[in-house]
């Protein structure tokens, strides 16, 4: 039995196949009259949000920076996500009839399962970005050269792919009976490969990357804490990046955690290590539901994040949208309006990384003679 909606909620076909002293049917009834309402919202914001940073990002007069890059196809995996979302709206709303064919039972579905492990990584990869920014200022990463991004994003999206194969295979629609309806669902040949999802969920998409984006949290804000380093050109911009970096993480946190401690706990009731009983699956089944869609309101607000917090981003916005109120209008804000939230263009890094030499240099010699002052 497979617990997300996005998998047809088969423990709400179980039910009704015949658990008639363990149905909860009131509280699927109000789960499945939410949820179209639900995903449609998210859907709405998520297209609007997503799309008005794509557009940000393509429009600009100023060549992309690696941050730039690594934040585009991060919303451009949002973007693709919520636009598959309203079949599921839909669809929820036909009590589960699936109406859009075989071939897009798979590609919608697929679509989805790349969201997650593509978002993922692509913070990762922008983590990493804010690291050797602020905590390695001295250090010339191949990471940090647009070419270089240009691959690791395609590498990303390649190992999305992969990593969904799974559901690609095992995607169907079939027709039951006893509902009178053809459904999109997944149907494993063998009950070993739920375990082998949730695995690869808690695993690929989330025990491997979470140490990562800790570890460079960890010296970002160790960096940022420095009072010395405030003397360095760049840096000041640099941190204001970063700000909205971390803000965008914690989010991703606080909305995908939940589904992932779920996941755990579905694996762990398959081995019935979990406290039996009628109950429990429905607490669980319950609570996949909700830190499902939990999940999927990051794609609707990591736009709006870089609104709220990203000054530079606003500011990059608005001469984008002069551009069309006004056409012939030159955009005189520096590709440091979002690159300095993130990382410098490959021109400006340079003469940053010069800039930094000498300044760390002087640094360290007037940190030489502060030392033999008494008390330091």
């Amino acid at each position: 039995m497979n617990r997300s909606v996005m998998e047809l909620n088969l423990s709400l076909m179980d039910s009704e196949f015949g658990m008639d002293n363990c149905t909860y049917q009131a509280a699927w009834d109000w789960i499945s009259l939410l949820e179209p309402l639900w995903l449609s919202i998210i859907s709405i914001f998520g297209l609007v949000g997503n799309g008005l940073v794509l557009l940000v990002f393509c429009m600009q007069r100023n060549p992309c920076s690696v941050a730039d890059l690594y934040l585009g196809n991060l919303a451009l995996a949002n973007l693709v996500m919520v636009l598959c979302l309203p079949f599921w709206a839909v669809t929820i709303a036909q009590n589960y009839a699936w109406s859009f064919g075989y071939t897009l039972c798979k590609v919608i579905n697929t679509a989805i399962s790349m969201n997650y492990f593509c978002s993922i990584f692509f913070l990762v990869l922008v983590s990493v970005d804010r690291y050797l920014a602020l905590a390695r200022t001295m250090s010339r990463s191949r990471l940090r050269r647009s070419s270089w991004a240009k691959r690791m994003c395609l590498g990303i999206w390649i190992i999305g792919f992969l990593a969904s194969v799974p559901t690609l295979l095992f995607r169907g629609v079939g027709y039951f009976p006893d509902l009178g309806i053809h459904a999109c669902f997944l149907s494993y040949p063998h009950p070993g490969w739920r375990v082998q999802r949730n695995l690869s969920i808690n695993v690929l998409g989330f025990a491997i990357p979470l140490p990562i984006i800790v570890f460079c949290t960890y010296h970002i804000i160790k960096a940022l804490k420095e009072s010395d380093i405030r003397f360095v050109p760049g840096v000041r911009t640099e941190k204001r990046a970063t700000r909205l970096v971390l803000t965008v993480l914690a989010v991703f946190l606080f909305c995908w955690t939940p589904h992932q401690v779920i996941r755990l706990l579905d694996t762990l009731e398959y081995y019935q290590i979990t406290p039996g009983g009628c109950l429990f699956e429905h607490v669980l089944d319950i609570s996949e539901q909700f830190s499902t869609y939990l999940a999927y309101a990051d794609s609707a607000i990591n736009p709006f994040l870089y609104v709220l917090v990203g000054k530079h981003f606003r500011k990059r916005a608005k001469g984008v949208f002069k551009q069309f109120i006004t056409p012939g209008w030159k955009d005189g804000t520096p590709n440091g309006t979002l690159a300095s939230r993130y990382s410098e263009s490959r021109k400006d890094s340079n003469l940053i990384d010069k800039r930094v030499i000498a300044s760390v240099h002087i640094l360290r010699t007037q940190l030489t003679h502060l030392n033999t002052l008494p008390g330091l």
